[in-house]
């Protein structure tokens, strides 16, 4: 499928055509101003700048130089964008887990009804990155934790946040940072990001990766993902590259 057509289906499954006429206007100069304000708010109202470092984390050094983390929250046009702009990250890859294999395509998965959820695969480099700091941008730049199967104008439990661990490590690293994260109160409701572990994952089509890179004045990526990219490079300058 070529790049416009998946496009426009995409735009069609998730409303964007109505986004692109209510901010063919505006929607350029605004997501310039929102990238470049600094503590970007979720809808909850959290500011990214007000979530904590983990407590519990894998070691910098003396492990593999190179890990595997598959995160799932909402479209992952801007999952992707933002982790592709991390420090210690070699690759980023758009896909599909929580589904089976065989109805692991977009227009499949679109129905609601394959358990998939949108992710995105992320190689990295623990001595640059840790796992811990992964998770730290994941809830502080990329998504809202709080809601509960949709992000923003995307609806379906595709959209659901989820932390799909790898191994054991990762899920205890996962879950001590949810509980940490819950106990300090660093957003206004409870985290409904949920640990599965040991999930399959599944590239999405060639026409979905690196979306925001591709297509930086697409109406929603300006609106929605911009703004993401603006957060990592404000309230995470040690971790942003260009």
């Amino acid at each position: 499928m070529q790049s416009n057509q998946g496009e426009s289906v995409h735009t069609a499954n998730r409303w964007r055509a109505i986004l692109a006429a209510g901010l063919s206007a505006v929607g350029v100069a605004a997501g310039v101003f929102l990238v470049e304000g600094p503590g970007v708010p979720f809808a909850s109202g959290t500011s990214s700048s007000a979530i904590p470092a983990p407590t519990v984390d894998e070691p910098s050094s003396g492990g593999p130089k190179s890990e595997t983390a598959v995160l799932a929250g909402g479209c992952f046009w801007g999952v992707q964008g933002v982790f592709q702009h991390v420090k210690g990250v070699s690759a980023a890859q758009s896909g599909y887990a929580g589904g089976d294999a065989a109805t692991a395509n977009y227009d499949t998965v679109s129905t609601e009804t394959t358990g998939h959820a949108e992710s995105v695969r992320i190689t990295y480099d623990p001595s640059q990155v840790t796992y811990g700091q992964l998770l730290r941008v994941f809830f502080g730049a990329v998504q809202d934790p709080t809601e509960l199967n949709y992000q923003g104008p995307d609806v379906g439990p595709s959209y659901r946040s989820v932390i799909f661990t790898q191994n054991d490590s990762q899920q205890k690293i996962a879950n001590a940072y949810i509980a940490q994260l819950n106990q300090a109160g660093a957003f206004p409701a409870p985290i409904v990001t949920t640990v599965t572990p040991g999930a399959n994952f599944y590239p999405a089509e060639a026409y979905h990766q690196d979306y925001l890179s591709l297509h930086p004045n697409n109406a929603y990526i300006v609106a929605n993902d911009l703004p993401k990219l603006g957060a990592l490079r404000a309230d995470f300058p040690e971790l942003y590259r260009d």
